[in-house]
């Protein structure tokens, strides 16, 4: 039982959630004291059913947003490898993949997918009537880019902003309505996801262009589309550094900034157009780091 375990976990890739989810606690603390502070940061006080969210509410609604968050990301990850999994078997670097391996079988790949995006629509519904309705914009988002990559280079920023989704769900999760300050954490990872999703995909540049499958390095070739990759966390750095200045954030938010942006700076600087080697360092490792490290430190501000 547990290697059965153990293989759909590799199969979805768990430790990837370090990415988004810590975006999504971001944006859960954030809603939760929409009940209980007011002012500009927090956009007025927002009253569900006349009362103030309790410390049992807020603990099961915590629960329901990492639920919501592991459903949807496992239901994402195990539809795009089902669907690629002619592609992947191809291809040498993914050929050792669960399914093409022969490890798990295509069609219960596609039970676990259908099982987890039912308990994903069944935890956001537990939350609010509006995540509920939203749960199935999200799932055609977040199951549809696995076809993108099929007709259009575009593909990484539909996988951003699948992502993306994460902390303007968990704030609307709480509070049952949008606002701008989730928004605007939720396009800080739209353009970090994008671009660094990019940088992974320069490893694939040959392999998808002769089976015709479309990508921004296939689009704009490996310069081209590591300086897009470069522009995009560009402008994600940027965005941060506004929500610092515009909110009155302190100074864990700026040392996370610093962090994150520092990460973002050097995983650009160790890979090369003729040197991918490290891909998997500035991918993997300096992402995770980032993402957590930042997260902690707004957190801690918003403390």
């Amino acid at each position: 039982m547990w290697q059965k375990i153990q293989q759909y976990l590799s199969l979805i890739k768990f430790n990837h959630s370090i990415f988004a989810l810590p975006f999504a606690i971001i944006g859960l603390r954030l809603g939760v004291l929409a009940y209980d502070l007011p002012g500009s940061i927090y956009l007025g006080r927002w009253i569900e059913n006349g009362n103030q969210l309790s410390g049992n509410t807020n603990f099961i609604k915590t629960i329901l947003v990492i639920l919501c968050m592991l459903f949807a990301r496992s239901a994402a990850m195990a539809f795009n490898r089902y669907l690629d999994r002619n592609i992947d078997a191809k291809n040498p670097r993914t050929a050792i993949r669960e399914i093409p391996a022969g490890i798990i079988k295509a069609d219960k790949a596609l039970v676990f997918t259908i099982i987890t995006a039912a308990l994903f629509v069944i935890c956001s519904a537990l939350l609010n009537w509006l995540c509920f309705a939203l749960s199935f914009i999200a799932l055609a988002i977040i199951l549809g880019y696995s076809y993108t990559k099929r007709f259009t280079p575009l593909c990484h920023l539909v996988l951003g902003l699948g992502l993306s989704l994460a902390p303007i769900g968990a704030y609307i999760a709480v509070t049952g309505r949008f606002d701008w300050l989730p928004i605007l954490f939720s396009i800080v990872v739209l353009f970090w996801v994008s671009g660094f999703d990019i940088i992974y995909a320069l490893q694939d540049e040959e392999f998808d262009r002769a089976n015709h499958l479309y990508s921004i390095p296939v689009y704009l070739g490996r310069k081209n589309a590591m300086l897009l990759s470069r522009i995009l966390h560009g402008l994600a750095a940027i965005i941060i550094v506004l929500i610092g200045l515009i909110y009155p954030f302190g100074f864990a938010y700026f040392l996370g900034a610093i962090v994150f942006i520092s990460l973002l700076i050097r995983q650009h600087s160790i890979i090369k157009a003729n040197d991918l080697s490290r891909i998997n360092l500035a991918f993997f490792t300096f992402n995770g780091i980032a993402s957590i490290v930042f997260s902690i430190l707004v957190l801690i501000d918003l403390l």
